[in-house]
């Protein structure tokens, strides 16, 4: 079993429990529970023995993840449902596959826009950003747009809309998020 804690639960127990101590320490290791820190965030990850074996997910409630960590029954008055996830390493691979399939149009999409060169409406944008913002503002912020492909910068006295003309979908695409944000 699988659930996110921290927050939640610690105040459920304060309410419930009241014994002062970190629930976690007191209360789910001794229970045998596996308690999972999930990096600098707080959360954590509460992994049970064999709870998840022939469990109906509807009736492990709060309640009853209370009940078999301090071995009192919960005076709940609502009923939370508990997910439960199975990390094993099959559920896994399904798991980055179905994710895969889902994304997979997305990051070809992504790919391509690092490539194929600005769309008119693009560099229209741009040459109105650069009006509005200034040709100071405009070669600044395309150096940093540029930074790390073949892109030369927009050369002296060469005009916007010929610079934007040079640039790939994606890097179209960042400029203007920047330029909109500074006009």
């Amino acid at each position: 079993m699988y659930e996110p804690l921290e927050r939640k639960w610690a105040g459920y127990h304060a309410r419930h429990c009241g014994c002062g101590l970190n629930w976690l320490e007191a209360h789910a290791v001794p229970a045998g529970f596996t308690v999972i820190p999930r990096g600098k965030t707080g959360y954590h990850g509460l992994v049970g023995p064999g709870l998840t074996e022939g469990v109906d997910e509807e009736k492990l409630t709060a309640d009853a993840l209370w009940e078999a960590v301090t071995g009192k029954p919960g005076t709940q008055t609502w009923y939370e449902s508990v997910h439960v996830t199975c990390r094993s390493p099959e559920s896994e691979a399904a798991r980055k596959e179905h994710y895969k399939q889902i994304y997979a149009p997305a990051q070809e999409r992504r790919k391509q826009a690092k490539t194929e060169p600005a769309t008119e409406a693009q560099v229209k944008c741009l040459t109105t950003l650069a009006e509005k913002v200034g040709k100071e503002r405009f070669d600044t912020e395309f150096a940093k747009a540029i930074k790390g492909s073949d892109i030369a910068p927009r050369a002296f006295q060469q005009r916007c809309a010929t610079a934007a003309k040079r640039l790939t979908k994606a890097r179209a695409r960042k400029l203007i998020t920047t330029l909109v944000g500074h006009d």
